[in-house]
C-alpha cells in the first residue's frame, strides 16, 4: 500500500468512497467539517509553539476558536480569497443555521460559519495548504502571534 502524508488521501485510501461532487455538500456540512479543520490547525500551533499544561493549551485555543475571533480572521483575509473561495465562504455565511452559539452575536456567528465552510471546502478539495496560507495571512494582518 502506498503511504501518504496527506490526511484526506489517507482517509480515502483506507476507507474508500465513491466520488462525490463538492457542490452536493450543504454549506453547513462544510462548516461542520471546517470547524474541525480550523481547530486542528489552531491546536497544532498552540501545542507546538507554547506547550504547557492542557488547561493552558485549551485556554489559548479557546481564545481563537470562537465566533468572534473567527469573524475577525475571516474579515482580514477577504481580499486574498479567489472567486471560488468567496463563493464557499458566502454559502457558509448565508446558510440558515437552526441555532446560534450562546456567546456570539448573529453577525459574528455567520461570518465564523463562512470561514468554517471555506476551510471545509478547501480540505475536501485537497487544498488544506491554502487554508494554512490564509490563516497565516490573517494572523499577520491582525498581528496575532502564537
Amino acid at each position: 500500500m502506498n503511504q501518504s502524508d496527506n490526511l484526506l488521501e489517507e482517509i480515502h485510501n483506507s476507507f474508500p468512497v465513491g466520488s462525490r461532487d463538492i457542490r452536493t455538500y450543504s454549506p453547513l456540512a462544510l462548516a461542520y467539517l471546517g470547524d474541525a479543520v480550523f481547530e486542528i490547525m489552531i491546536r497544532t500551533l498552540i501545542t507546538e509553539r507554547t506547550g504547557g499544561p492542557v488547561k493552558n493549551l485549551h485556554k489559548r485555543t479557546s481564545a481563537l476558536v470562537n465566533a468572534g475571533a473567527q469573524a475577525k480572521l475571516a474579515a482580514s483575509m477577504q481580499e486574498q480569497l479567489t472567486e471560488e473561495e468567496l463563493t464557499a465562504f458566502r454559502h457558509g455565511r448565508n446558510a440558515k443555521a437552526s441555532s446560534v452559539a450562546k456567546n456570539a452575536d448573529i453577525h459574528d456567528y455567520r461570518n465564523a460559519t463562512g470561514l468554517e465552510a471555506l476551510f471545509g471546502y478547501l480540505y475536501l478539495t485537497g487544498r488544506s495548504g491554502r487554508a494554512v496560507k490564509l490563516l497565516k495571512y490573517a494572523f499577520e494582518q491582525l498581528d496575532i502571534t502564537i
